[in-house]
């Protein structure tokens, strides 16, 4: 059987707009270089670039960009969510976007599933202090609540010491803790995402 050809979105979540440098980017990016080894096609979304309203249905209007957005989430069998920590917490970029997922709470398909089912997603973390083992569980709590499934090693990451100021794209070289582990997420999802494709969740 002739698998289908996978793709992949990155929903890069720094509070920085474009053409400014971004560590969530760059790890985004990274993520998204190894499923393509995986042979998986993607691009890398930058949401503070766009007018994504704030809100929980999948439109919120005239000038929402959110349904641009979820169209390519809709198209892609992996996504892909990269966010700083802030605060200890997830960016307010990424609450944003966990929240216009909760839109798919109400989008289902002829046998009752969500729309959601059936798509692998992914989490990049970025950050200069500890947390990016909590911050990662809040995202995958929430993807997992809309629909999301997650494979073995979902998380890649990277959080220098404490209390002082290096960025991740500030780094001479990708550590090689961070770039084994970047692979290992894309291997584990690539092969999640082709098994639901050709092995679909059943309807309840």
């Amino acid at each position: 059987m002739q698998k289908t050809p996978l793709r992949a979105v990155a929903l890069v979540c720094t509070l920085k707009a474009s053409p400014d440098r971004s560590s969530s980017l760059l790890l985004a990016t990274q993520v998204l270089e190894s499923l393509h080894q995986q042979g998986v096609t993607g691009e890398a979304i930058r949401i503070a670039d766009f007018d994504v309203r704030p809100g929980v249905q999948v439109d919120m209007g005239e000038g929402d960009a959110w349904p641009m957005i979820r169209a390519k989430i809709m198209d892609a069998h992996i996504v892909v969510l990269a966010t700083p920590i802030w605060l200890g917490h997830p960016s307010s970029v990424a609450q944003r976007v966990l929240e216009r997922l909760d839109g798919e709470l109400s989008e289902t398909d002829e046998e009752g599933r969500l729309l959601t089912y059936g798509k692998v997603a992914a989490v990049c973390v970025t950050g200069n202090e500890d947390g990016a083992h909590k911050v990662s569980a809040d995202l995958f709590q929430a993807l997992n609540d809309v629909g999301f499934s997650m494979a073995p090693g979902a998380a890649t990451y990277w959080v220098g010491e404490a209390m002082q100021g290096t960025d991740y794209q500030d780094l001479p070289e990708t550590p090689e803790a961070v770039a084994s582990t970047t692979k290992q997420l894309a291997v584990n999802a690539a092969h999640l995402a082709s098994r639901l494709q050709a092995d679909p969740y059943p309807a309840g």
